[in-house]
């Protein structure tokens, strides 16, 4: 079987995938929804709850195409769509909440048998973050938004931004540091 290539860069993609072409969009597709669906699921937990806004936002980033400048990279342009819509879903099914003070109801050590916290362990560690710590950590420390912006977004005061990300980093210390005296047999 020989494979084509349909296109040469991704500029002719975009430029193609704007005027509906069907192949051009899939190719996108096939090219950033992996990458897409770990974004999602940075701020989605539930796998299927997860696809289902990288597939809601690959519709409206197919909608919204036309107004891609390229003047910034095509998957940080689709990356801030998958954002958006993954805080939009857990809106409408009413997941996302603020607490004030519950750290202690999910101060629950993860236990391991080694001492290096590799990427798997980083990842559990902040997946078990209550969900409005998560999400705002990982809009601040991975995607890089600023406290205004993640209060635009999420309908919140900036103090609240900036409350629960400083919650959700004490919280991520005392597990890692759970962890290590775990790790080390100390405990």
């Amino acid at each position: 079987m020989k494979v084509l290539k349909l296109y040469n860069n991704e500029a002719q993609l975009i430029y193609k995938a704007s005027k509906n072409h069907r192949d051009a969009q899939h190719a996108l597709y096939k090219a950033h929804a992996p990458k897409m669906l770990s974004v999602c699921r940075y701020y989605i937990k539930d796998t299927q709850q997860a696809e289902e806004a990288l597939l809601n936002g690959f519709f409206k980033v197919f909608k919204q195409i036309k107004s891609f400048k390229s003047e910034g990279s095509f998957e940080g342009w689709i990356r801030q769509i998958m954002v958006h819509e993954s805080i939009s879903l857990l809106r409408k099914k009413k997941q996302l909440e603020f607490s004030a003070d519950d750290m202690e109801l999910y101060d629950k050590p993860i236990n391991s048998d080694t001492a290096e916290l590799d990427l798997e362990k980083i990842q559990l560690l902040i997946n078990n973050l209550p969900e409005g710590y998560r999400i705002i950590f990982i809009m601040h420390a991975v995607e890089g938004y600023k406290h205004r912006e993640i209060s635009t977004l999420l309908g919140i005061s900036e103090s609240t931004s900036k409350s629960q990300l400083f919650k959700a980093r004490k919280l991520l210390q005392k597990q890692v540091k759970q962890l290590n005296k775990t790790s080390y047999g100390t405990n």
